[in-house]
């Protein structure tokens, strides 16, 4: 399946024990979710899906060339660009994000409660790699984070 056509693709984690799904549009990632079981009509071939298996697999991968469509106010897209520049085996924290966004303060309550709340909205996890925030909530499930950061020695 070529990696521009747009839909809904799903893929079962033996590893995560759930499926991991990805929605794409005009060659965008538009989310990735890990559900217990994936949308009616989810296809299972994707490259992007190839690319996250190898992942999870334990290919080191960045994921940097994907592009991912951000559709948050633009407060928390310059959270979330942040927290994609994180390498992959390196983790940060909450206030670590807030000293490398433009605009915001690390000592500035209402500042790092901005970066918490962007990245609880985070659209596509793993591509934004919020389990290497290790003092902050992601949309990644718990256990998901957990694995994740295993799999990246964090």
């Amino acid at each position: 399946m070529s990696s521009d056509v747009a839909g809904i693709y799903a893929r079962e984690s033996p590893y995560l024990d759930r499926y991991v799904q990805v929605g794409i549009a005009q060659g965008r990632v538009i989310s990735l979710s890990f559900p217990e079981t994936p949308d009616e009509g989810a296809e299972s071939e994707h490259d992007m899906l190839d690319r996250i298996e190898s992942y999870l697999d334990g290919v080191e991968e960045s994921f940097d060339d994907v592009q991912v469509a951000l559709t948050v106010p633009t407060d928390q897209r310059q959270v979330l660009e942040a927290v994609r520049e994180i390498p992959y085996g390196q983790d940060s924290s909450v206030a670590q994000i807030a000293r490398v966004t433009p605009g915001l303060d690390d000592e500035n309550d209402d500042d790092l409660r901005a970066i918490r709340e962007a990245l609880t909205e985070n659209p596509a996890p793993i591509l934004i790699p919020d389990h290497r925030i290790r003092d902050g909530p992601g949309s990644t499930p718990p256990a998901v984070v957990d694995k994740l950061r295993s799999i990246e020695g964090l």
